[in-house]
């Protein structure tokens, strides 16, 4: 009952609210644009075996795994949108901190982060529509919450691409100003988001039992299945350990702060799919933390694990 009861959930944001978030979400956007520099992408071009194989895993067979494990567990529709709207997004900073502290090649984990941020106005939306369109269960709430293909992915592409573009167009234009910007303005966009998540969830503080046992077991599930996914396919590859470890945090994190601003703005605020997506944000840091842990745990001494790359 509790699960026929999440997709009923809608969190309440009022029309204001959703323009707030919007413009969050564009500063988030636009705070990641001032980070990216061209020496970043310098490794992908040197080395692309990684680099690419990285982001086929994130970008194409995370999400179609993450519909075949729809498919096969029939998870409440709501949140199998839900564990859609993860899998479609760009990895986030935080995955760069990660792999500095699991000891991989950093380098990479940011030029993957970086790569998959730009390409996020497009295969972001693409990748939410053609998946979820797949599954019977999650075209119907589509329909249901009454999402418009081409206004979507117009939508999506105004609120991520313009502030992208922006920000690039900063740092190449107005790197003073871009430096002067880009901690402050990622320390408000960061603190704003945090505002959003705990406002929806005191608000909607009676559905955190629902969280629990409905969502949180798909969230670990899922989590674990794209660390597996990033690991298996370095494997695969013959990579580095060091390059393993950045490639598997990088799959395994995404920005799902940006996937719960989206639910809450294209998507009416569907409950069961905000719950997996600030579940997941939550998770993926413990998953990431206990990952990096134990692998500098396992190799002490960086200078050997460096002299591999």
């Amino acid at each position: 009952m509790a699960g026929a009861a999440i997709d009923d959930i809608l969190l309440n944001i009022s029309p204001g609210g959703q323009m707030a978030l919007g413009i969050v979400l564009a500063l988030i956007m636009y705070g990641v644009a001032l980070d990216l520099r061209v020496t970043d992408f310098v490794d992908v071009f040197r080395r692309p075996a990684a680099p690419l194989a990285g982001l086929a895993a994130q970008l194409i067979l995370l999400p179609a795994v993450t519909w075949a494990i729809t498919m096969v567990l029939k998870p409440q529709p709501s949140i199998a949108l839900g564990m859609m709207v993860v899998a479609a997004c760009p990895g986030g900073n935080i995955s760069n901190l990660i792999t500095h502290m699991a000891r991989g090649n950093t380098a990479l984990s940011v030029s993957m982060t970086g790569i998959s941020s730009l390409l996020a106005s497009v295969t972001t939306p693409l990748n939410i529509l053609f998946w979820a369109g797949l599954n019977p269960q999650t075209a119907a709430l589509l329909r249901q919450v009454s999402v418009d293909p081409v206004s979507f992915i117009g939508s999506t592409v105004l609120l991520l691409g313009v502030p992208m573009v922006a920000g690039l167009l900063t740092v190449r234009h107005l790197p003073v100003l871009a430096d002067r910007l880009r901690r402050p303005l990622q320390i408000l966009s960061f603190v704003f988001l945090i505002g959003f998540i705990l406002a929806a969830t005191i608000t909607n503080w009676r559905y955190i039992a629902v969280f629990s046992t409905a969502v949180l077991p798909f969230v670990v599930l899922h989590n674990a299945i794209a660390v597996a996914l990033g690991w298996g396919v370095a494997k695969i590859l013959g990579l580095s350990d060091y390059d393993t470890r950045a490639l598997t945090i990088e799959v395994s994190m995404h920005n799902s702060g940006l996937g719960l601003a989206l639910i809450l703005t294209q998507f009416d605020g569907l409950g069961g799919a905000a719950l997996v997506a600030a579940g997941w944000g939550v998770w993926h840091l413990v998953s990431g933390w206990a990952l990096a842990a134990w692998w500098k745990r396992r190799d002490p001494h960086p200078a050997r694990i460096e002299g591999a790359a």
